[in-house]
C-alpha cells in the first residue's frame, strides 16, 4: 500500500462525502436507476452521470485495473477499503458494465497491449457498452458446440449466425464474441471476437421476458466483416479466453447475493404491512424467523465472497470456485426476492400502478428465477462442484 492504511481511509471517506451526490446515496428502486453508460447513454437521474464521471475520472470505477488503462492502481487493500466506505456512505455503483465485470479480466490476461490501450479507458469510463456473445439456440449448456462461424477472408472475417440471450443487445455498442473458425474440432474450433455492433450486418430482436421486461435479445449476423486486428487470444484459442471470462461473469453473478435489501430493510417493510408485536418484533415469527435465516447465511456468504476475491487475485483460487460461488449466490438472491414479496403481503403483486413503481417488486422477483439458468444453469454448477471441488465418480 502507497501509504498509511487508515490515512488513504479519511482521505477516500473525505473525498467521497464530497463527490458523491446526494441522490446516488439512495437505494435504487428499479433497474432503470443503474448506470451503464455507452454511446448513447439514458440516464434516469442528472446525477448518475456526474457520478459516473466524476469516480471514471479518478479511476475508481476499476480501482484495481493499472492506471495506464484506465484504472485507479490500487492496491488489494486499498480497494477493499474504498469499497467499505462506498457501502459505509452508501454510495452506488458509479457504473454497470459487462466490460468492467467480464470482458475487462480477459483483455487484461490475453489482450494486445494495442487492444488494452484502445478497450479498457474507454470501458473504464463508462463510453463503451458491451454485450456478450455466447450462447446460441443450440448451443446453451453445451456452449462448446457454437456454429456461428467466422470466415478468414484475408485482412477480415465474415461473421455469420446466431447468438440468443444477449443480454442488452439492443443498447449496446460492442460485443465480445464467441465463433467458430475451424469445424474439424470442437473446443478447438473457437475463437473469440471483438466488434462494433454498428457494423453493418448486425441486428437484434428483444425477448419479451415473464416479468414483463426485456433485457435479452436475440442477435443476428449476416455477412458482418471484422478485422482481424479484433481477435482477442490466438486464432482457434477462444475457448481459452472463454473458460476465463465465465469464471468472471460467474463471480459477477454471485454477487447478486449480496445486494438489494439485508435483513433489517426485509424487517422494516414487514414491519409496515404485517406489523410488531408487544416487544416490538415483526409479528409473524415464522417469516421472522425465515429473514434471520437469510440474515445469517447472507452474512456467511459476505465473508466466503470477500476470502475467494482475495484468494483469486492471489491467483490462489480453485479454477471451480467461481461455480460455487455462482451456485449459493443465486439461489440466496432469490431468496432475498421471495422473503420480499413474503414481507410486502398483498401489496407486493400490485403491477402497474406508480405506487408501487410500476410493480418493481413482483417484476424483480420474477426476474431473479432466470439467475439459476445464466452464466451457466445451477444443475451445470452443481456438476462442476461435484466432480472438481468434491472429487465425486463420474
Amino acid at each position: 500500500m502507497a501509504e498509511d492504511p487508515e490515512t488513504f481511509r479519511t482521505e477516500t471517506r473525505s473525498w467521497l462525502e464530497a463527490n458523491c451526490p446526494p441522490a446516488m446515496r439512495e437505494p435504487m428502486r428499479s433497474d432503470k436507476d443503474a448506470t451503464w453508460g455507452g454511446r448513447n447513454p439514458s440516464f434516469a437521474h442528472p446525477d448518475q452521470k456526474v457520478w459516473m464521471d466524476r469516480m471514471g475520472a479518478r479511476g475508481w470505477t476499476v480501482p484495481d485495473w493499472p492506471r495506464e488503462y484506465g484504472g485507479g492502481g490500487l492496491s488489494a487493500a486499498e480497494t477493499k477499503i474504498l469499497r467499505e466506505e462506498m457501502a459505509r456512505l452508501r454510495c452506488r455503483n458509479p457504473l454497470n458494465s459487462f466490460g468492467i465485470s467480464m470482458l475487462g479480466p480477459a483483455l487484461l490476461k490475453y489482450g494486445t497491449e494495442a487492444q488494452k490501450l484502445e478497450h479498457l479507458p474507454k470501458i473504464a469510463r463508462g463510453e463503451i457498452r458491451w454485450c456478450q456473445g455466447y450462447s446460441e439456440p443450440n448451443a446453451g449448456s453445451d456452449l462448446a458446440g457454437l456454429q456461428t462461424s467466422a470466415e478468414d477472408m484475408g485482412d477480415h472475417f465474415l461473421v455469420n449466425g446466431q447468438k440468443v440471450w444477449t443480454s442488452y443487445a439492443d443498447e449496446a455498442d460492442w460485443i465480445f464474441c464467441l465463433v467458430r473458425t475451424d469445424r474439424t474440432t470442437k473446443q478447438g474450433g473457437i475463437s473469440f471476437l471483438l466488434f462494433d455492433m454498428a457494423s453493418e450486418g448486425v441486428s437484434t430482436k428483444p425477448i419479451l421476458l415473464i416479468s414483463g421486461y426485456s433485457p435479452f435479445c436475440e442477435t443476428f449476423f449476416d455477412n458482418v466483416k471484422v478485422p482481424k486486428a479484433n481477435l482477442l487470444g490466438d486464432l482457434n484459442k477462444g475457448w481459452d479466453v472463454a473458460k476465463y471470462l465465465l469464471g468472471h461473469e460467474r463471480e459477477m453473478i454471485s454477487g447478486m447475493g449480496l445486494g438489494g435489501s439485508g435483513g433489517n430493510a426485509l424487517v422494516e417493510g414487514a414491519l409496515r404491512t404485517i406489523g410488531a408485536d408487544e416487544g416490538g418484533r415483526l409479528a409473524d415469527p415464522l417469516l421472522r424467523a425465515q429473514i434471520a435465516l437469510f440474515e445469517v447465511r447472507a452474512r456467511a456468504f459476505a465473508a466466503m465472497s470477500e476470502r475467494f476475491i482475495d484468494e483469486l487475485k492471489a491467483g490462489r483460487a480453485h479454477p471451480a470456485q467461481p461455480s460455487m460461488m455462482k451456485y449459493y449466490g443465486t439461489e440466496l438472491n432469490k431468496t432475498r426476492h421471495e422473503l420480499v414479496m413474503a414481507a410486502g403481503g398483498s401489496d407486493a403483486l400490485e403491477w402497474e400502478s406508480e405506487a408501487s413503481n410500476h410493480g418493481a417488486t413482483p417484476r424483480a422477483w420474477l426476474r431473479t428465477k432466470a439467475n439459476s439458468i445464466e452464466g451457466g444453469t445451477s444443475e451445470i454448477q452443481l456438476n462442476i462442484i461435484a466432480k472438481r471441488i468434491l472429487e465425486l465418480p463420474s
